[in-house]
């Protein structure tokens, strides 16, 4: 069995956990966690995050679940020098920074870190990757939603005077239509895609300059059409507790002068959280073969060959799957 640690206990921890049950070769060591551990409501064990480094050599991975702002960068360096470790980091723009962060770590402790797992970055990336490899000539377009973006949504909320807050990304279905017809379309993701904030105040914050600072934040919503609402505590109860999400990466493109071709990944999710939970989950187990096998540092998606995923034998799947 391999035995997996949860850091974090949000949307996001609780899916993984939802999904560790649903693996026959994984076992919950614990959740560990900032908050006062007697008010985690749940059935498996909990600890204070401060006593983590007492489970070295009882964990065979940890899954980071904390947000990608600043919980994700600040743990996942100081975890990955005694753990192998497993993320969802968002922020594609700061990757790159990211992974040579965590590589340097990993390779110097001879653990393993699979960083930017979940559906985008993650399955998106990898389609995407896909896509280019068989159609080297075309065009990629990717559009997420309509949902609600966990990265966004807890972005928001890390701003000082928003007391709780949502984030909708909602694509252009025109621009979709065309490209699925074969149209030449000209397509920026900022443009491609709108977004929606509603958020809900602390008492006395400005309103314009929590505005301001949302729709300028860096790699989030600067150069997006965004849109912020402000609405009660009452209204984001009523009416903005779901977590769907979902989208497209499209590769459209020609293998000869007259054949067109178009390779569309879709995923629609009832839970975003959960979905993105299911993906670490079995990277996990790839993070856990990777280091029983001696490899050492920082994978992405790029690297893991799909069989890893799997709690299956190689004998299986060829006859299962192939």
């Amino acid at each position: 069995m391999i035995k997996v640690g949860i850091v974090g206990y949000g949307n996001l921890g609780r899916g993984v956990e939802a999904n560790i049950k649903n693996a026959p070769d994984m076992e919950l060591v614990g959740i560990f966690t900032r908050r006062e551990p007697e008010s985690i409501k749940t059935e498996s064990p909990v600890f204070g995050l401060d006593l983590i480094y007492d489970f070295k050599g009882m964990i065979d991975v940890l899954i980071l679940c904390g947000g990608s702002r600043t919980d994700i960068p600040e743990q996942g360096p100081m975890l990955a020098e005694y753990f192998n470790t497993v993320d969802s980091y968002d922020n594609h723009a700061q990757i790159p920074l990211y992974f040579a962060s965590m590589d340097h770590v990993a390779q110097t402790n001879r653990t393993v870190s699979v960083i930017a797992t979940g559906w985008d970055p993650g399955l998106f990336s990898l389609n995407r990757l896909l896509g280019e490899a068989i159609l080297p000539k075309g065009n990629t377009y990717t559009f997420w939603g309509k949902g609600l973006s966990q990265g966004h949504g807890d972005a928001v909320r890390r701003i000082e005077g928003v007391k709780d807050a949502v984030q909708y990304t909602i694509p252009n279905e025109e621009l979709i239509n065309k490209i699925n017809i074969g149209e030449e379309v000209v397509y920026d993701s900022h443009t491609a895609h709108t977004r929606e904030v509603y958020a809900v105040l602390e008492e006395g914050a400005d309103a314009a300059t929590i505005e301001n600072e949302i729709v300028t934040m860096p790699d989030y919503f600067e150069g997006y059409q965004t849109r912020v609402h402000f609405i009660s505590e009452e209204e984001l109860a009523a009416n903005h507790q779901g977590l769907p999400h979902g989208g497209h990466v499209i590769r459209s493109g020609y293998t000869s002068e007259n054949n067109h071709q178009l390779y569309d990944f879709k995923l629609q999710l009832g839970s975003n959280p959960e979905f993105t939970a299911a993906v670490n989950v079995a990277y996990a187990r790839a993070a856990a073969r990777l280091a029983k096998e001696g490899v050492r540092g920082a994978k992405t998606v790029f690297d893991i060959a799909p069989a890893y995923l799997s709690p299956y034998d190689a004998d299986e799947l060829r006859e299962r799957l192939l």
